[in-house]
């Protein structure tokens, strides 16, 4: 038995992956888990509209019915959007047993960097990655991302990590994997809602084409995945200090309920929701359309002087 046999590839996306032309994977937990119903699903139809309109086909990825399914579409995008929290956050520990289950997942950076890789799709846009929570020290609570990013060849397009996050151990667990923090078009790491977190990147580009071939060469020295970090557009970035508050109550009220692990990244999402009035999923949505933006300009460069990758038929 092998990934093939649980590797579901829509047919718009194998055959553009066949004729080597862009492709951007898109995960599912933004919409099961990010944002509520039905503001998930139309977020989720703008970000494959931008995907489309710089020249790149959209993949999004989610576990259905025992396979990954790398191009959700119709009627199935609306099922994964209305099931929301009913639906499970599929990490790479739970991606054997919800293949065998049968359950509905939504994948996390770290499930959405497996699939595209085994599919051959080598950009992927997100929202934040996931890192290292607050209080680890005494509650290890870090992320599967991080390691996924140092093992799967996969670029990963981000608004930097979730504000919810210590931010500095992140990066200093990103540096202990080996994986190149780049920024586009910035010297300094995003934090999410915020343009600016106080942390450098570790090289700073200003054109997609570069990116791309730093992401090409490093597919081909075999040195694992890339994240590059793409602040929130000026015009929609809320204010550092008054978001970093916001957090501060979120993170407070979660200790309180005793809530941790899997269930701490929606409980805070969703809190910062309403202690922001609502601020905080609009520039949520912005975040992520314009990570899709560059995400599918980077692809389009990549396809541009890349060979096709191989491509599992399904």
């Amino acid at each position: 038995m092998n990934v093939k046999s649980y590797l579901s590839i829509g047919p718009e996306v194998h055959e553009a992956l066949a004729s080597g032309r862009a492709v951007v994977a898109l995960e599912s937990t933004i919409i099961t888990h990010g944002m509520p119903y039905p503001q998930n699903l139309e977020m989720a139809r703008k970000v494959e509209a931008e995907v489309r309109k710089h020249g790149a086909v959209p993949a999004t990825v989610a576990i259905m019915d025992g396979k990954f399914r790398v191009g959700v579409e119709g009627e199935d995008l609306e099922r994964l959007a209305s099931e929301g929290h009913k639906a499970a956050k599929a990490s790479r520990r739970d991606v054997a047993a919800l293949l065998v289950s049968g359950d509905l997942a939504g994948t996390t950076v770290a499930t959405t960097m497996m699939a595209a890789a085994w599919a051959g799709i080598r950009i992927f846009a997100t929202g934040g990655i996931g890192g290292v929570h607050r209080g680890a020290e005494s509650t290890f609570d870090i992320s599967a991302d991080l390691e996924e990013l140092s093992r799967t060849p996969v670029a990963v397009i981000c608004a930097g990590a979730k504000s919810i996050l210590d931010i500095g151990k992140t990066l200093e667990v990103l540096e202990t994997n080996g994986v190149p923090v780049l920024g586009y078009g910035t010297d300094e790491f995003p934090a999410f809602w915020a343009r600016r977190s106080g942390h450098k990147v570790d090289h700073r580009f200003d054109n997609p084409a570069d990116l791309a071939r730093v992401i090409a060469l490093q597919a081909s020295l075999g040195l694992g995945g890339v994240l590059i970090a793409n602040p929130i557009p000026e015009a929609d970035a809320l204010d550092a200090t008054e978001i970093e508050a916001r957090i501060a109550a979120a993170v407070a009220d979660a200790e309180r309920q005793g809530v941790s692990r899997k269930a701490l990244t929606p409980f805070l999402l969703q809190r910062i929701f309403e202690l922001t009035g609502g601020k905080s999923l609009i520039a949520n949505i912005a975040l992520v359309e314009n990570n899709a933006r560059v995400a599918a300009q980077i692809a389009v460069a990549l396809a541009a002087f890349s060979a096709p990758p191989k491509v599992l038929r399904a």
